[in-house]
């Protein structure tokens, strides 16, 4: 399915992720993964067969869908900044305890944080709890396009990139956008609209 640039969900979650370019990652020597888009993959391979395990694990810690969602998004984030750091285990099979581990983290520090001591729930023993897994399911493949939406900008020249942050992002006007730039609107303009060409190819790439 084409990636819409203007899709809200998506440039939001562009801010979520302190990672560095994903262009850089082709240094890595870990295992089978030899540049960007094997880590890619790979992590969305790990994302969609563990999603539903994955949301049901936060949820156990006592969280609500939306964060069961959001700590998954976290953990992805940080397996990221993991491998970007080369700090994952050689064997790429253990990856996906240390997601796990991260998002039980993410998920308890969410409820000490907003203060919902609740007790640990089953969440196959709550019928309620199946109705979340569709949304679910839905927000978590929305956060592995994240991931391929976040290399894609990385390969954007700077004042492109520049522009996508404050325009769609950060969602000022035009015409600030220029002035900070020392650009014209025009040209502001038309620099989004190559940005949007480019990623919006990029996207829907084949993997």
């Amino acid at each position: 399915m084409p990636w819409q640039v203007s899709r809200a969900a998506s440039i939001t979650a562009l801010a979520r992720c302190n990672v560095g370019a994903a262009r850089h990652l082709t240094s890595w020597t870990m295992g089978a993964i030899k540049d960007a888009d094997d880590l890619l993959n790979h992590v969305s391979h790990l994302v969609r067969s563990e999603r539903s395990a994955l949301a049901a694990l936060a949820r156990a810690e006592g969280v609500t869908p939306e964060d069961a969602v959001d700590c998954v998004q976290e953990g992805l984030c940080t397996l990221l900044t993991l491998a970007q750091r080369g700090a994952l285990p050689e064997d790429v099979g253990a990856w996906g305890g240390v997601l796990a581990g991260t998002v039980r983290n993410a998920a308890r520090n969410r409820r000490r944080r907003h203060f919902r001591a609740r007790p640990h729930d089953d969440v196959d023993a709550h019928p309620e709890a199946a109705g979340d897994v569709p949304a679910t399911d839905e927000a978590i493949a929305r956060a592995e396009e994240h991931v391929r939406l976040r290399a894609c900008v990385e390969e954007l020249c700077e004042i492109q990139k520049a522009v996508v942050t404050l325009r769609m992002l950060e969602e000022q006007p035009g015409e600030d956008v220029a002035r900070a730039l020392g650009i014209s609107a025009g040209h502001v303009a038309v620099l989004l609209h190559r940005a949007k060409l480019a990623l919006r190819a990029c996207m829907t790439s084949p993997h």
